[in-house]
């Protein structure tokens, strides 16, 4: 039986807890630190390199976070390693070790996202976390990725992201209308959903909560945002403050 309780009741923070001022960047170890500090549990994302290894970073460029207009599919992991995150002395490190610093203290909610092939990319995530002892989940935007751990890891808490995608000019109608209504739901059989706020309450998500599916919403900004979820859904990740539980 796949225990949920601290995706439903835990406090997690989007990316770990960094800061909108930058100086304490997403996804680093600092922002890692910081969240272990508070107990937090914490939201990663992560993403495949050229030679199948696995790095916590969200984008699939490299521009926005080091300045480097290079796609990390095209590049190993020495080609990185010593680049700077927005001019900190924060560097890319590699999942596995950013699960050796944090090493089971709090647990991990971990987004695949969805570049690159999907069985080299979660093939070769799975050989990271199979001796991890730690409590942790996926979940990631593309339904194939959900659909593999379904199909070769059903015994991994999934989950699937979703929001409306208006601001997403690159996805076709068909796509969105199936990813925003959930119908991807009867593909990858998800343990849970993670929504963005900015689309709940909608009738798709209490239609699933109805089935007893988790539902929870990303990235919470402020306690007003935060309540706002809990009051229709089970929880938020949050992120640039930190949150009281009612």
């Amino acid at each position: 039986m796949k225990d949920l309780n601290w995706i439903k009741n835990g406090l997690i923070a989007h990316r770990g807890l960094h800061t909108i001022d930058k100086s304490v960047p997403e996804n680093s170890m600092m922002a890692f630190h910081n969240a272990i500090a508070k107990g937090y549990g914490i939201e990663m994302d992560v993403n495949i390199l050229k030679d199948g290894t696995v790095v916590v970073f969200h984008d699939k460029n490299l521009n926005r976070l080091c300045g480097v207009d290079q796609y990390l599919i095209d590049l190993t992991f020495d080609d990185i390693k010593n680049l700077k995150i927005l001019n900190t002395e924060e560097t890319i490190h590699t999942l596995s070790d950013v699960l050796t610093f944090i090493n089971g203290r709090v647990p991990l909610l971990i987004e695949l996202k969805p570049y690159g092939d999907c069985d080299f990319f979660c093939g070769n995530f799975m050989k990271v976390m199979k001796d991890y002892q730690g409590l942790w989940a996926m979940h990631s935007f593309h339904p194939k990725y959900v659909k593999w751990f379904r199909n070769h890891h059903p015994e991994i808490i999934r989950g699937q992201i979703s929001e409306y995608f208006k601001n997403d000019p690159k996805m076709n109608k068909v796509s969105k209308f199936l990813m925003k209504h959930l119908w991807v739901n009867s593909v990858t059989k998800p343990d849970f959903i993670n929504y963005g706020i900015h689309d709940m309450p909608n009738r798709y998500l209490d239609r699933a909560q109805k089935k007893g599916i988790l539902v929870i919403g990303y990235a919470s900004r402020s306690q007003t945002e935060f309540d706002k979820v809990k009051q229709y859904y089970s929880n938020s990740v949050f992120e640039f403050f930190e949150p009281t539980q009612r």
